[in-house]
């Protein structure tokens, strides 16, 4: 544990950072999986889905969440299992 106290702060809001990246991530993953469900089910709400995951992608991918070329790749492999459907 630092015992500087600046050093001390950075190492709180580290984690809370972290927690809150965490969270964004998991939010995304189940985003994702969710059309991938709905792609599967033939569900009628299946272009409404994959609206919502794509802004979801695009969000994460300008914060930094993840990679841009991680989005496009997610969001082309689920267009592709759209028109596959």
């Amino acid at each position: 544990m630092p015992n500087i106290k600046s050093a001390i702060k950075r190492v709180n809001s580290d984690k809370a950072k972290a927690a809150f990246n965490k969270s964004k991530k998991s939010e995304l993953k189940t985003s994702i999986k969710k059309t991938e469900r709905a792609i599967e089910a033939s569900a009628e709400n299946v272009a409404e889905s994959f609206k919502e995951t794509q802004k979801k992608l695009d969000q994460a991918a300008g914060k930094g969440h993840i990679h841009k070329n991680k989005a496009a790749r997610k969001k082309s492999r689920l267009m592709k299992k759209i028109n596959l459907a």
